[in-house]
């Protein structure tokens, strides 16, 4: 890769600062219904799908006939709580800021629903990306390649003369499935190096060219 094509971003947990909403919201409902939640459920759940989340919280509550209820209430309840405003995580905006200088082509990729990335783009102090994949908009969300490959077939580039930014093992299994470059940020889980992948702890001070550089060695 001399230049991205494209870079495309994952929402939750590496764009913007949701997962304590996702934490608190399952939490909350687990208690409801009698369950437990700890870190370790919200590692195991982490990267979605909405129905893997359901179907999980049944099993803990002992209540799976409520599982699709379950997967129906979270999104209802973090639309909810993202409409009151969403920040960006660390270093982020920056970054997003610079991509939009260099006019490289910016799409955020999604495992949430629809309702959900939309409230979290109207959130949003300023929206840098020029649209935004859901898991409502594919058959097969992440950890299957099908929302980047979309992506990159709006932008009309090569998936893989791009690069995704992910922060959970569902993500970038996604995006390396996709054959994209992949800058991981871990959260809760551990992400393996790889070919054409790169682990930071963080994106402060990160720059298009250290990414550029990195991926070029």
């Amino acid at each position: 890769m001399i230049f991205p094509q494209a870079i495309f971003f994952d929402m939750d947990g590496l764009s913007v600062d949701t997962e304590p909403l996702w934490l608190k919201t399952e939490v909350e409902l687990a208690n409801e219904y009698g369950a437990d939640w700890s870190l370790a459920d919200q590692a195991h759940c982490l990267g979605g799908p909405m129905s893997k989340v359901g179907i999980y919280l049944g099993e803990k509550s002992g209540r799976a006939d409520l599982a699709e209820w379950f997967s129906d209430e979270m999104v209802r309840r973090m639309v909810q709580r993202c409409s009151s405003g969403v920040a960006y995580m660390p270093g982020v905006e920056e970054l997003l800021t610079e991509i939009s200088a260099l006019e490289i082509p910016i799409a955020l990729v999604s495992a949430s629903p629809r309702p959900i990335v939309d409230a979290v783009l109207n959130g949003l102090s300023k929206n840098y990306y020029q649209f935004s994949i859901s898991a409502s908009e594919v058959t097969r969300s992440k950890p299957f390649p099908d929302p980047y490959l979309l992506a990159a077939e709006r932008f009309a580039v090569d998936i893989s003369e791009s690069i995704v930014l992910e922060d959970s093992a569902t993500g970038v299994a996604s995006a390396t499935a996709a054959g994209a470059y992949v800058v991981a940020v871990p959260h809760l889980v551990p992400i393996e190096t790889a070919p054409r992948r790169i682990i930071l702890k963080t994106l402060e001070n990160l720059t298009v060219a250290e990414l550029v550089k990195q991926f070029n060695r």
